[in-house]
């Protein structure tokens, strides 16, 4: 990864693309946080005031007169050039679609669509000059509409197809496309719109989302599913939109939350499976909607490397117990006898994932201490 590379990061004020800026910054690079609002930008500032890294801030709503301009600009002239640009910044209009102005429903499309292709169009002789990386944030509403949300599924699923046709056209320049779903994200955003936002057992953090966004500044992936076992889910209800739709009809707070929604946006009493669901659909729509294990989500990333190397998830657990503290060597040592490079290397990934998903904390290099 490249140590001291400049990065956009819009949206950067709240949620995810604060703390992706935040992670950013503490791992060297060189950051160009753009939000609306100027006191949390002020508080991103300070946090990473002693980082190896460098910070710049912009205080501008992307829909503004010139803003691609003025951000990018502002980007060459704080830190000499561009290799990523991240394309956070998002909002919602809430209530019926069917209902909504012509300003509202603009205002979704220039902040989703419009606006992040000003800015890439805008920062492309930078990105060419660096082989840089573009990102393009989605949502997994952007695959299942849900109500309520006003044009922000149908806009998602445009930045979705959108995400592809940049990815294409800039292949020959060597410029990286990719497009990220961050899942159910415990952030201000649905707040903010009025409603409750996911269930904590179905959320991911923002810094979940943003260690994932980070790392493909490596690998270049053309796609990230943050949160893969919700992708996983997302298809298994994209297969069967008929269930999917009466279910979320029925019980909006799978998505929305629990607690009052908007006026316009009205519910009938919760009902998970419909009766007349097939026997087939409705077990798979229940597999969706079963509140996940904590440990498996938070190692979805590594499953697949786990059971090639034989390492048990059982193993893993039988670790978690509260104010233990564990040392790399000697979990590597539990599971694997004489550990090789590769072991160490998924035990290292296991620990860090726990971590970062709040199953224990960070203490020293290759220590870490399960919470109370």
């Amino acid at each position: 990864m490249k140590l001291r590379g400049t990065a956009i990061v819009t949206g950067a004020s709240s949620g995810i693309g604060m703390a992706l800026a935040e992670r950013a910054v503490r791992a060297g690079w060189n950051v160009f946080a753009v939000g609306r609002r100027t006191e949390r930008l002020d508080e991103l500032k300070a946090k990473v005031a002693k980082a190896s890294g460098s910070i710049a801030t912009l205080s501008l709503d992307v829909r503004a007169p010139q803003a691609a301009k003025k951000i990018v600009r502002g980007a060459l002239e704080a830190f000499g050039g561009i290799d990523v640009l991240v394309n956070n910044a998002g909002g919602v209009a809430v209530g019926p679609i069917a209902e909504q102005t012509d300003g509202a429903l603009a205002e979704q499309v220039e902040t989703h669509i419009v606006a992040p292709l000003a800015l890439t169009r805008e920062a492309l002789p930078s990105l060419r000059a660096s082989r840089g990386h573009v990102f393009f944030v989605g949502s997994g509403v952007a695959r299942i509409p849900v109500g309520s949300l006003g044009a922000y599924p149908p806009v998602k699923a445009a930045v979705r197809n959108m995400t592809r046709i940049v990815r294409n056209e800039l292949r020959s320049a060597g410029i990286a496309v990719t497009y990220v779903d961050p899942g159910a994200v415990a952030t201000e955003f649905m707040t903010r719109a009025g409603f409750a936002g996911p269930p904590p057992a179905l959320s991911a953090t923002p810094q979940q989302v943003a260690r994932r966004i980070f790392a493909a500044f490596e690998t270049r992936k053309p796609v990230v599913n943050a949160v893969p076992w919700q992708t996983f889910a997302v298809a298994i209800g994209e297969a069967f939109p008929g269930v999917t739709d009466f279910i979320l009809r029925r019980a909006p707070q799978i998505v929305l939350g629990d607690g009052p929604l908007p006026v316009a946006a009205k519910t009938e009493p919760a009902t998970l499976v419909p009766t007349s669901a097939p026997k087939s659909e409705t077990a798979a729509l229940a597999a969706l909607m079963a509140p996940p294990d904590p440990l498996e989500a938070a190692l979805a990333a590594q499953a697949t490397r786990m059971h090639k190397l034989n390492m048990k998830m059982s193993y893993v657990r039988s670790l978690l117990v509260p104010n233990r503290e564990l040392e790399l060597g000697d979990v590597a040592l539990g599971w694997a006898g004489m550990p090789n490079k590769n072991e160490r290397a998924l035990t290292n990934d296991v620990l860090d994932a726990l971590a970062a998903a709040g199953l224990l904390e960070h203490v020293q290099p290759e220590r870490y201490r399960v919470p109370n």
